[in-house]
């Protein structure tokens, strides 16, 4: 086809999107063409710049475990497509463009501009925002241990403001961090699927 990574994976979005009926970002297909061995990858999702950022977790003592919880999940059967539609309102109101351009100073104003059901979905996404930049500082910085706390408050943000936890995730992250991970949080879409957690080797 003579395509770039980065137009491959805008057809493979399209195609989740129109076909599979999932309304998904891109980010999955990009890390899927774009994630190289020992590195993080840092996407901007409206650009499909990509930064590849130090991941040696082995030099540091440490290994990123997976947990599938065994709960099985359908982002085409709404919940997702709601919480996006919940997203893009949210920005109307507010005049933006999307909600990352929302500057987290601007959050506690913006929120108070806001219907009461909007509000924690868009605390939720200004914040984890603001979480990717404190990874990839703490990554850059040969600090991959640092990680922990991020990826447990980003599992609380989304338990708790972005609404796509379950019991089985939430109780999987309690018991990682309580077993002694440094950190642990839910990933891909929500309702279920595989929690990571960050440990000492």
């Amino acid at each position: 086809l003579g395509l770039g990574r980065p137009e491959l994976a805008r057809v493979a979005q399209y195609a989740e999107n129109h076909f599979a009926g999932v309304p998904c970002g891109v980010m999955d297909q990009m890390a899927s063409l774009c994630c190289t061995g020992g590195s993080a990858l840092h996407l901007d999702s409206r650009s499909l710049e990509v930064r590849q950022v130090p991941f040696d977790l082995a030099g540091h003592g440490l290994r990123l475990l997976v947990l599938d919880t065994r709960v099985k999940h359908d982002l085409a059967d709404g919940a997702y497509a709601a919480l996006r539609a919940g997203c893009e309102r949210a920005a109307r109101l507010l005049g933006l463009p999307a909600l990352r351009d929302l500057a987290a100073a601007q959050l506690p104003g913006a929120l108070s501009r806001l219907p009461a059901e909007l509000v924690p979905l868009v605390r939720h996404v200004v914040t984890e925002n603001a979480r990717v930049e404190q990874a990839v500082a703490r990554l850059a910085d040969g600090r991959p241990e640092a990680l922990g706390p991020v990826l447990t408050e980003g599992h609380a943000s989304l338990r708790d403001d972005y609404g796509v936890s379950c019991p089985e995730t939430d109780l999987a992250v309690e018991a990682a961090v309580a077993a002694g991970a440094l950190g642990a949080r839910m990933t891909g879409g929500g309702f279920g699927g595989s929690v990571i957690a960050l440990v000492r080797s």
